[in-house]
């Protein structure tokens, strides 16, 4: 069979599913988010940020995609979240057949945010739908203004542009204006957020979004049972 029928059926597999966690999220008013960037771009300091920040107004649990070990579902386990480790063994996204592991031993009713935290990577989280309403991405300072052009379709499908680590922009060439200038041809009504996770400078903008998305805010508040324990999917 050509390779490119078998990816289609997979992507069409993937893609219903993905519809039915869609379904069940909408149902119980649950705002679910996927998270996106390169590794080393701030996406698990972002999470502990808002994990702090919310744990006491809302229901948040996390699901943790890495390629190996669960060092980052350890650090939202720290920051006070609830959370899940998804270990791919290779692969170089997450998809909804792995998320359904996890989501089916999950209790709705007790959950106003899902935050997913996909694997490290430009290409390949962008092509796996995951029934999240939201796509956030963050491109750090760091890597400089060029992936727009590189990575195309990842750009293409965020709802959201966080740039992380400005506190290094003393220290690196990152041209806002050229950034700027390459998404308008990529999705020209993109939102973009500035922030620091190191100094907090910005948050408090990605805190206002993540409220204007969510639905009835805090409409439930979470019941702390005791310590926390992270699980591997």
């Amino acid at each position: 069979m050509p390779r490119i029928q078998l990816l289609n059926r997979v992507l069409a597999s993937n893609d219903a599913l993905a519809e039915e966690f869609r379904k069940q999220f909408d149902k119980e008013k649950i705002t679910a988010i996927n998270v996106m960037s390169a590794p080393g771009s701030g996406k698990t300091a972002l999470i502990e940020k808002t994990v702090a920040h919310f744990k006491d107004k809302l229901g948040i649990f996390v699901i943790e995609g890495d390629i190996k070990g669960d060092l980052d579902a350890k650090r939202v386990l720290k920051a006070g979240g609830k959370v899940t480790q998804i270990n791919t063994d290779g692969a170089c996204h997450l998809d909804a057949f792995m998320l359904s592991r996890v989501l089916n031993k999950v209790d709705y009713k007790k959950l106003d945010l899902l935050i997913v935290e996909n694997v490290g990577n430009l290409v390949c989280p962008a092509e796996f739908n995951l029934g999240t309403h939201y796509n956030v991405m963050l491109l750090s300072t760091p890597e400089g203004v060029d992936k727009p052009t590189k990575y195309p379709l990842m750009f293409s499908k965020a709802d959201l542009l966080i740039i992380n680590k400005i506190d290094l922009m003393p220290y690196v060439d990152f041209d806002f204006k050229a950034l700027e200038k390459s998404l308008k041809l990529i999705r020209p009504s993109l939102e973009i957020i500035k922030v620091s996770c190191k100094t907090g400078e910005g948050l408090s903008d990605w805190y206002r979004w993540l409220t204007d998305h969510i639905p009835q805010t805090a409409r439930r508040k979470p019941r702390n049972s005791g310590k926390r324990k992270a699980h591997s999917g």
